[in-house]
């Protein structure tokens, strides 16, 4: 086992953990880090460490770490700064291993705070301790089903997101909930003080479960080794960032923020090309382009073939084209047998297919994907979620025939599925666009999903993702 999976395994796996300045105070840290891995389940034992209190949220509190008559595998400090190298101190007596540091003010508050960082750096070297933070707003291990930061515990899924930023990373984090991304690890990192952005990848790069990283960074330390960590990881799993302080403005803010020097954007840029680390210009890209990851091919180059109506393949193409994506026409052989399942009206596909707002069954949509598929000049497709008859106005509260309602739904069903099926038989990725977003699901956008097929709500997104994978690819080939 990699010493680095030993010694971070007391973080995100712990059976103990001891809650340092814990409260009944429902505004305070102290309280949210008991009250909210008790709450949503984790397995292990919780220890409240409170001189002043004899319980909180039911548990028996101790005076101070050293008192817990147990091992404890990770602590989690909340106190003030200037308690902070006395608590060190005393989880380095413990024998504690791993550490999540909420406190603030430190390096990111000047010379003084920067000070402290050191004191407490140089007791977790001398004991063998490890540390998340300070400066940080928690972690969250579906390994360990620990909940260190969030109200709601996320699904577990196979997304692994370091966040430099607590605030704005967990937000992200919820949308991605919200949107039924599932989560691996999150990991609120704060200052870096002692574990880095490189530490967490290696870690990652470990876990079996952990299949795509997301990571939202203001500032790098120990670029060398990031790069290296990086360049190693990304053998086997995409690492997908974002990165903050981009401009003047946002490097100064950055340094007041997380106490990171964001350094050259030119230079960074450089080196993430070099390597094959794929990077958004949006934050909440980084979901968009990981759901995609997790679970379509990648594709043998970039040439893509689109299924769309009208204005929306004129979109895919345009936004394929900026991304530096191809759109093969198709030769004429292939567009004629397309055609033979095209509206009479509609016009010879060069690629796009376009149904020309014609009626059309979800069958006939995916066999039109399935056409493009077959053809070895195209090596990925977008389509749209297939038709539901509902989108074309069929109110089947007032269809007097109930086996017309259950014909067209059955059709549909018929070719969602076997949209679904294709990836795998050719080995090529298909990511959908929704028709639209009403008030209720569309059943049919949910077996694509569940399938491993993402939908999107743009052209653009879908382009945004058939581009990262065929970076990737590239990268892997390479």
């Amino acid at each position: 086992m990699s010493d680095i999976v030993k010694q971070l395994d007391h973080i995100f796996k712990p059976n103990t953990i001891a809650v340092i300045g814990a409260s009944e105070n429902i505004a305070k840290w102290g309280y949210l880090m008991v009250e909210r891995p008790l709450r949503t389940g984790f397995p292990g034992k919780i220890y409240p460490v409170n001189a002043q209190a004899d319980r909180i949220l039911g548990l028996t509190c101790f005076p101070s770490v050293k008192e817990i008559p147990a091992q404890v595998d990770l602590a989690v400090i909340t106190t003030p700064i200037n308690q902070v190298v006395r608590v060190m101190e005393e989880c380095s007596e413990k024998g504690v291993r791993g550490i999540v540091l909420i406190s603030a003010g430190f390096g990111e508050t000047g010379d003084a705070g920067k000070a402290i960082e050191q004191k407490i750096l140089k007791i977790a070297r001398k004991s063998g301790i490890r540390f998340v933070g300070p400066n940080g707003m928690g972690i969250w291990s579906a390994a360990g089903n620990l909940n260190l930061a969030f109200d709601d515990s996320p699904p577990a899924g196979h997304i692994a997101f370091i966040s430099q930023s607590g605030t704005f990373g967990g937000y992200m984090a919820e949308v991605a909930r919200s949107q039924g991304y599932g989560l691996r690890m999150f990991i609120s990192i704060g200052n870096q003080t002692d574990l880095t952005v490189a530490d967490y990848i290696e870690y990652l790069s470990y876990d079996e479960k952990t299949r795509a990283i997301i990571i939202y960074m203001e500032g790098v330390k120990d670029g060398r080794r990031f790069m290296e960590v990086c360049k190693e990881t990304l053998k086997t799993k995409p690492i997908i960032i974002y990165k903050g302080g981009a401009t003047s403005a946002g490097a100064r803010a950055a340094m007041s923020h997380t106490a990171s020097i964001a350094g050259s954007e030119i230079v960074f840029q450089s080196a993430c090309q070099q390597i094959g680390l794929i990077r958004t210009q949006e934050a909440f890209q980084t979901f968009e382009i990981a759901i995609a990851m997790l679970n379509q091919p990648l594709p043998r180059g970039r040439r893509v073939g689109i299924v769309g109506t009208g204005g929306q393949g004129v979109v895919a193409i345009d936004a394929c084209q900026k991304l530096g994506l191809e759109i093969p026409e198709l030769d004429e052989n292939s567009a004629m047998e397309i055609m033979k399942m095209l509206p009479t009206h509609a016009p010879l596909p060069k690629n796009p297919v376009d149904f020309a707002g014609g009626y059309r069954t979800a069958m006939d949509e995916a066999k039109a994907v399935e056409m493009l598929m077959k053809l070895d000049y195209i090596d990925s497709v977008i389509t749209n979620v297939p038709v539901n008859p509902t989108v074309w106005g069929i109110r089947f509260d007032r269809v007097s025939d109930s086996s017309l309602m259950e014909q067209a739904m059955k059709i549909a069903d018929d070719g969602t599925k076997y949209l679904c099926r294709l990836p795998s038989i050719y080995n090529k990725p298909v990511v959908c666009v929704r028709w639209h977003r009403g008030s209720k699901k569309d059943p049919f956008e949910e077996v694509l999903i569940k399938s491993g097929i993402p939908v999107y709500d743009t052209p653009e997104q879908c382009a945004r993702a058939l581009q990262a994978l065929a970076r990737y690819a590239e990268v892997r080939n390479r």
